[in-house]
């Protein structure tokens, strides 16, 4: 570790971290000088190889450290090839999100990946190459450098607990090199396999079986916690760590904003545990928070952590000792849509109480859908309160989101269905999940409504959070399923190709045509960003609090901020529901920017409502009256 080359910006930021570092790194790695030496070496070439470009940046947000957690982001995720074919087709688009309001974009993985045994992407052969078809590392780089010039930040995927099977690193465990079969988990017999699985839970117990492969080539069993073309990487070993980091480092030098940690609870793994979050992984998502901050301050690190809450939180360290910046807010995205299937929002409300109740400078990425399955990973303890048992629960959701349930209009399909344990997931678009599609079959324009105004009902949860709101493509159209995956060979075994079509740019035209379902759900939106934008009671800093509605059918909260408070209203029932205000008094309708005198709510079905009002706007509570004024949303 040669310090004499060193300039002063590098060194500082290192001396800041170095005690805390080289600590964690040599409890988990066995005080290996040789090891650290490298690590420390390569993030200082990692450092003199970023632009200078970049460097500015990593002065200015270094200078502002929470500028992620401004209201004025929105976030929108993408699959490169389903949306525009290429990366250059992508930068095409880029006047289509910003008009959208996108501030943060988020690509789905785009490294390089063996056709047919990628897993979407997520089977990495080789972390600095971009899939042929979508383009080259250069045109990553000019798209962030476009995006910057925007003010958006590019997010990328990081696999990072295995590689492909066809990775380098894997072709030469294969042919036999035990310097290259110990940067994974190689075994001689299934002896030590059968012990690990006593304890390991199965990922895909249905679609892929077992967390160990037999790899014929090596005449050895392989850990394969995915899919059996997918080898889990072996953190214990610090070349694994020290190479990954410099990996991570390689793509942050092109320009991305936000690393997205792949699968990261499961990067650790020890025998006779579950091999998920154990005490290492948080040590090692700490000491690349770190290595981030010493080489490119202006990067984050979004953990995808898709556990029960209890999991999560933890991710986001102490303020002392930070891990991730963002995590994904999952409970409250199946909770939303256990809600809909229910109209009870006793679990949403309960859920909600415990993220209100998390430090404000937690920041969470809230959304209604995303590239993946829904898995019902709902609070069961509570529930069984109400007589809901975990079983039966989950099939009546799956039977009432797939359309089997009597009167039900939504249209998604089943995904890694487990008949033993009673279990599935869920697939399907936002927009035929909450009933379009069923509704256009059934030649309802009435039912047709009622469903875009759930849709819109649902982001406009996720905007009322605080956190940042993302858009999962075609929702801002109210896209629907693309059931052409199953005349697809490659595709026709994971449903989750169903909300994973390419875009429809035609349909996209709509966006402009107010009266069109295109377009109406984009104004939505977009206006739903503007009015973050525009009011400061949508501060990461307001105090969020639960509202009682009276009505287990309408859920309510409030967001505290300065002299203002804004009430949200949201009905999750299919009746019309009228909600008593506390206080009767003057408040702004955020949606009609008009004042009103109320006293109580009446709302549609599916429908929400954002008020604002002042101190000095309220007067004595308000009696349980029908004499009230009314105010009802269109």
């Amino acid at each position: 570790m040669d310090q004499s080359k060193w300039n002063a910006e590098f060194a500082g930021r290192f001396f800041r971290h170095e005690r805390e570092m080289k600590w964690l790194y040599a409890e988990l790695y066995h005080n290996d000088q040789r090891a650290w030496d490298y690590f420390v070496d390569m993030l200082f070439s990692a450092y003199q190889a970023r632009s200078e470009e970049l460097k500015e940046m990593d002065r200015l947000r270094d200078g502002d450290p929470e500028w992620y957690r401004q209201r004025s982001l929105m976030g929108y995720q993408l699959y490169v090839k389903s949306f525009a074919g290429t990366i250059r087709g992508v930068e095409k688009k880029l006047d289509y999100l910003s008009g959208l309001g996108v501030t943060y974009l988020h690509l789905m993985p785009l490294l390089e990946s063996p056709e047919g045994r990628s897993d979407g992407g997520y089977a990495v052969s080789d972390y600095r190459k971009v899939q042929e078809e979508l383009g080259t590392m250069e045109d990553l780089e000019h798209l962030a450098g476009e995006c910057r010039e925007r003010g958006m930040s590019l997010c990328l995927d990081f696999v990072m607990n295995h590689t492909s099977e066809d990775h380098e690193w894997a072709r030469r465990a294969r042919d036999g090199d035990r310097a290259y079969q110990s940067r994974y988990f190689f075994y001689d017999g299934w002896d030590i396999p059968n012990a690990y699985e006593q304890t390991m839970p199965q990922v895909f117990p249905t679609t892929a079986p077992g967390n160990f492969t037999w790899c014929p080539e090596a005449g050895k069993v392989v850990m394969t916690t995915f899919y059996s073309y997918q080898w889990d990487l072996n953190y214990a070993n610090p070349v694994v760590f020290n190479d990954m980091t410099d990996n991570m480092l390689f793509l942050c030098n092109r320009g991305i904003d936000i690393i997205r940690l792949d699968a990261v609870p499961y990067i650790w793994k020890a025998l006779g545990t579950n091999c998920r979050n154990l005490k290492q992984v948080y040590s090692l998502v700490r000491i690349m928070r770190m290595a981030c901050e010493i080489v490119c301050p202006a990067v984050l690190l979004l953990g995808e952590v898709v556990m029960d809450p209890v999991w999560v939180t933890p991710y986001f360290g102490t303020q002392d000792r930070p891990g991730c910046h963002m995590l994904y807010n999952v409970t409250t995205m199946c909770t939303l849509w256990h809600t809909v299937a229910t109209t009870d929002v006793r679990l949403l409300r309960h859920q909600m109480s415990r993220v209100f109740s998390l430090p404000r400078q937690n920041t969470f990425l809230n959304y209604i859908r995303c590239h993946d399955d829904i898995g019902w990973g709902l609070d069961y303890g509570f529930l069984s309160c109400f007589n809901w048992q975990e079983v039966p629960h989950k099939r009546y959701l799956n039977d009432y989101f797939t359309g089997k349930w009597p009167g039900s209009l939504s249209r998604g399909e089943l995904y890694n269905d487990d008949p033993r344990l009673g279990d599935a997931r869920l697939c399907g678009t936002a927009a035929s999940l909450c009933g379009v599609t069923g509704a256009k079959e059934a030649g309802d324009e009435a039912a047709v409504e009622g469903a875009l105004t759930l849709d819109r009902m649902l982001h406009a949860f996720i905007f009322g959070l605080s956190g940042l709101p993302v858009i999962y493509y075609g929702d801002e159209i109210a896209a629907e399923n693309d059931d052409s995956y199953h005349d697809d060979p490659a595709k026709k075994a994971d449903s989750r190709y169903l909300h994973r079509g390419d875009m429809d740019w035609e349909k996209a035209k709509l966006h402009k045509k107010a009266r069109s379902i295109e377009g109406k759900m984009f104004s939505a939106i977009r206006r739903m960003q503007e009015i973050r934008n525009e009011y400061d009671v949508f501060s990461p800093d307001a105090v969020l609090d639960l509202y009682e509605t009276r009505s287990d059918r309408v859920f309510g909260m409030t967001r505290a901020y300065g002299d203002r408070t804004l009430v949200a209203l949201y009905n999750f029932g299919r009746e019309n529901e009228t909600v008593v205000l506390k206080n009767a008094g003057k408040y702004l309708d955020l949606s009609t920017d008009r004042e009103k005198e109320l006293k109580k709510v009446r709302l549609l079905p599916g429908d929400y409502i954002w008020l604002l009002t002042r101190e000095d706007w309220l007067e004595a509570p308000a009696p349980r009256s029908d004499a009230s004024t009314d105010a009802v949303k269109p």
